[in-house]
């Protein structure tokens, strides 16, 4: 009897919690009729108490681009990556209504989506009675001055694997001296992730023909054999490197004896996220 008397004393206490909060976000609701103000209300306070509480959004351009685009017929995806943002994910909402419902028609189909915490970024296109929104997240690339940290990195993986020996496929490769790394064989690799990178494609073979010997050739290196490793996707040394070494015939130019030094180098995809890796290995002639 206790028992059931505290229960109904707590659900009174929380439906005047909850009519509280709904309270308090209408409140909020009437000094926010813009959109934006919609969403960040939402957001701060939980979509009324529903969920987690989640930071404020940051207004993009690119966004506003890729929800104008996506009002206009385009898929989301297609709009997103048009607009030039690269994204890591991205959702869409639409509403329509005045401008001063809006906070309520979120708050009834979309609450997990406008406070999704993922979400750093939002774009805004309204047009009449409609509104389109785009949320989402960058797609995180390493920056430039983390280049050397990660080439360093990945040449030790390498000469790790050269050190153990390993079976490539089915072949197995015994214990190889180390390579060092070349920055002359660097700015070759950077040169074809890049030029990979900027005109979408995937190839050993530039768009002019050119092979990975003619590249190194091309900067003046004086080579015996050159050896190419390329990867799409990776962001870190030890996935690329791994990926690598679970390939045989890219785990047999790790392991080939003959190369002494390395290049390593990415770029960000543009026509689509990601990055492109180029590991180019050489004996120089001496």
């Amino acid at each position: 009897m206790g028992w059931e008397l505290g229960m109904n004393r707590l659900l009174r206490g929380g439906i005047v919690g909850a009519f509280a909060m709904l309270a308090a976000l209408a409140a909020a609701a009437a000094t926010h009729h813009d959109p934006l103000g919609s969403v960040q209300v939402l957001r701060e306070g939980g979509c009324g108490g529903i969920v987690p509480a989640a930071p404020a959004l940051q207004p993009n351009a690119l966004l506003d681009r890729a929800a104008q685009q996506w009002a206009a017929g385009r898929p989301l995806s297609e709009a997103t990556l048009h607009s030039g943002y690269l994204a890591e994910s991205a959702s869409g909402v639409h509403t329509t209504g005045p401008e001063s419902g809006i906070v309520q028609q979120l708050r009834r189909t979309s609450c997990v989506t406008v406070t999704n915490r993922s979400f750093r970024d939002i774009g805004i296109y309204r047009r009449g009675a409609d509104t389109w929104f785009v949320l989402a997240s960058r797609y995180a690339v390493p920056s430039s001055t983390q280049a050397p940290a990660l080439a360093a990195r990945a040449l030790e993986l390498v000469n790790a694997a050269r050190a153990r020996g390993a079976r490539c496929g089915e072949r197995s490769f015994a214990p190889a001296p180390p390579v060092t790394l070349s920055g002359t064989l660097a700015g070759v690799a950077l040169g074809h992730a890049s030029d990979m990178a900027v005109n979408n494609y995937f190839e050993h073979a530039d768009l002019t023909g050119h092979t990975p010997a003619d590249r190194v050739r091309a900067v003046g290196y004086r080579e015996k054999l050159v050896g190419e490793n390329i990867a799409f996707g990776p962001r870190t040394a030890e996935e690329v490197v791994q990926g690598w070494l679970d390939s045989p015939g890219h785990c047999e130019n790790i392991m080939d004896p003959r190369f002494a030094e390395m290049g390593i180098a990415y770029a960000a995809g543009h026509a689509k996220r990601g990055l492109y890796w180029v590991q180019v290995l050489a004996a120089p002639r001496v």
